[in-house]
């Protein structure tokens, strides 16, 4: 029987960004958003850029896609302005034992996260994780057609397992953001749900694209394994093969 290929997240899936990392984001990118609608004679007080980001959010998936369509801004300058950190480092908590985790799970595993990719990388090489993945696909990889598609993107989904030579069937997506399991799900992937990091709040999902949802919530119907952590994915594997 082929092996899977696990496609992991990166944010609230292998690392706590709800703690430290997401409040400093959100700063960041209420800072750019304002500028940008300042600089365009739009209205920019706190509620302007509130209204403008959840709404490019909740219809695009992400506010850089948002900035990009309707303000023209550069995603490199978005990225770069929305992840500045004075010490990243000590903002990172991660449970302990996750290397050891994925050594243990068979099969390729690749990093899809719609983070970019400075910052993706610096994340797994402070965790040590970097060695575990064969693969590591950005934010900025996500392309179709020439355009942006992060997730949940299905095109974006089936360009990456053409291009990986993977076969839906095989391949696991691990996440913490439930929208994105379900555009997976229809594509036939498996779908494996992280719940320990969520915020608590629906403010931190409208900024993050990570949903509020907590873990108490019933598994949807899309998701085939829902677990607190990373770190009990082994004990369920069985139930992906």
């Amino acid at each position: 029987m082929p092996k899977l290929t696990w496609l992991f997240d990166l944010d609230n899936t292998l690392h706590d960004a709800s703690h430290a990392i997401f409040p400093a984001i959100n700063l960041n990118m209420n800072a750019y958003i304002a500028q940008v609608l300042n600089e365009a004679g739009a209205a920019s007080d706190e509620a302007a850029v509130n209204a403008a980001r959840v709404a490019y959010w909740q219809r695009y998936g992400a506010t850089l896609l948002g900035m990009v369509n309707h303000h023209q801004v550069r995603p490199e300058d978005f990225l770069r302005e929305a992840h500045r950190f004075d010490d990243l480092a000590a903002m990172i908590r991660a449970e302990r034992g996750l290397g050891k985790l994925l050594r243990r799970l068979p099969g390729r595993k690749i990093l899809l996260t719609n983070a970019p990719r400075r910052y993706s990388h610096q994340v797994l090489r402070h965790l040590g994780l970097h060695k575990h993945f064969a693969q590591h696909v950005p934010i900025e990889a996500m392309r179709v057609h020439g355009r942006l598609r992060p997730k949940p993107s299905k095109p974006m989904l089936r360009k990456l397992l053409a291009k990986e030579g993977i076969r839906a069937g095989r391949c696991v997506l691990v996440e913490d953001t439930v929208s994105h399991l379900k555009g997976a799900k229809a594509l036939g992937l498996a779908t494996v749900w992280v719940t320990q990091y969520l915020a608590a709040d629906s403010s931190k999902g409208a900024l993050t694209g990570n949903g509020a949802t907590v873990g108490h919530i019933k598994r949807p119907i899309y998701v085939d394994v829902k677990v607190k952590s990373v770190g009990q994915l082994f004990r369920q594997l069985h139930r992906l093969r």
